[in-house]
């Protein structure tokens, strides 16, 4: 392929990584905060030292950011956890059991012993654990977020706690890296780099820091996004011509095209949770919107779309499809049901809002939001909490991607 022909491929491809995306049922904008319970912590005894006074306050701060929960007084509240947290040697431990005082009943008691240098992470752990006790819901606080930022001159792949913290520089390729996407295990990033000065996939294993190219066809090779199974890789490569949707097998290497649109480009796969279906971006009709298809191709259907531009879609696990929409001349982040076609607006205010990806709890979205020439990564509630800031660093950041666990 020529070399001005690739460009253009790109340029077409960044532009619909850019563009929003909407649905032609209702839009509504949720406000309502979802009901939350009271929790006493008082009854957690922590020692005087600096580990056991971080874990406590992240812990705090780890609970209210859930969105289940207020912070209350000694002897209020739907809940009360009791325990300690003490040092010993070079270990943090924490004693941790949690009551229902409706039902005066103990609804958790566990036992950690961490390190005591990594007090932040434990509090994410016994967070997460008094979530599940109290709602049966995931948490999300051990969770991480990998992203893209600009601190470094260059955009390079970083990771981050859930809440922003222990931020680590992933690659230092000192050029363009794109896209991250996590494997269903947690363990693996797919994302896009120009490292080779052209569009490839890497999947790199995060405890090792091993780097494998999956998709270094002529062309263009991007929106890479693991199935649930972890077998197959959705891509969109331009090695037959305009960039189009394929599946490939990771064991095998075989690749199998899945669409077949000679005047348009795709962009953006994400599986659905039983990886059975594949919703991306194209540009058929002119403009992008979303469509879905069979993982084994067929004809594809156009999802239910209102705003001018659809794109960057999240199938999550609770069944629901997050996309950015272009509604009044800015890019916000919608939520919908592809079962029954229901659209929701969730971001509000000035802005572009950009590249949705679900938290493992259903509940929360962490997006990008671009406003005055900067752009930083936000986390959104869909039941209608105020936004959470989670990047206060230096430069841009962008393309954020929520582990699954």
């Amino acid at each position: 392929m020529k070399t001005h022909m690739k460009h253009i491929l790109i340029a077409g491809l960044f532009l619909l990584a850019l563009a929003g995306s909407s649905a032609l049922a209702q839009i509504r904008v949720t406000k309502s905060a979802g009901t939350k319970s009271g929790i006493d912590l008082t009854g957690i005894q922590a020692a005087g030292d600096q580990a056991s006074a971080l874990f406590m306050t992240t812990l705090r701060e780890d609970l209210v950011r859930s969105g289940w929960f207020t912070i209350t007084g000694r002897g209020q509240g739907q809940f009360r956890a009791l325990g300690s947290v003490s040092l010993r040697g070079g270990s943090l431990r924490v004693e941790c059991q949690l009551y229902s005082t409706a039902a005066s009943r103990a609804l958790m008691s566990q036992s950690y012993d961490h390190a005591a240098n990594d007090a932040r992470r434990l509090a994410h752990r016994v967070a997460d654990d008094i979530v599940y006790a109290a709602t049966g819901r995931k948490g999300i606080a051990s969770g991480r977020i990998a992203m893209v930022g600009n601190a470094s001159g260059h955009k390079e792949l970083y990771l981050c706690d859930a809440d922003g913290g222990n931020l680590v520089q992933l690659t230092s390729d000192r050029t363009v890296s794109i896209a991250p996407k996590w494997s269903p295990d947690g363990r693996q990033l797919l994302y896009t780099s120009f490292l080779k000065r052209f569009p490839d996939v890497y999947l790199v294993t995060l405890q090792s820091g091993n780097r494998t190219a999956i998709a270094n066809y002529p062309g263009l090779n991007t929106g890479a996004a693991m199935s649930p199974d972890g077998k197959d890789v959705a891509l969109i490569l331009s090695k037959d011509g305009n960039p189009e949707l394929y599946v490939k097998n990771l064991r095998s290497g075989r690749l199998t095209r899945i669409t077949e649109t000679p005047r348009a480009a795709e962009a953006s796969p994400s599986w659905s949770p039983d990886g059975q279906r594949i919703v991306y971006v194209s540009d058929q009709t002119g403009k992008p919107h979303l469509y879905a298809v069979s993982r084994s191709g067929g004809r594809p259907e156009r999802l239910p779309g209102r705003g001018s531009e659809n794109v960057a879609p999240d199938w999550g696990r609770n069944g629901l499809i997050a996309f950015c929409s272009r509604t009044g001349g800015n890019y916000h982040v919608m939520v919908l049901d592809p079962r029954t076609g229901e659209t929701r607006q969730i971001s509000s205010g000035y802005g572009d809002f950009e590249d949705p990806s679900w938290a493992p709890d259903g509940r929360h979205i962490v997006c990008s939001h671009a406003q005055n020439y900067r752009s930083r990564v936000i986390i959104l509630d869909i039941m209608g909490d105020t936004p959470v800031a989670l990047t206060d660093y230096k430069g841009d950041w962008m393309s954020p991607a929520w582990s699954p666990e």
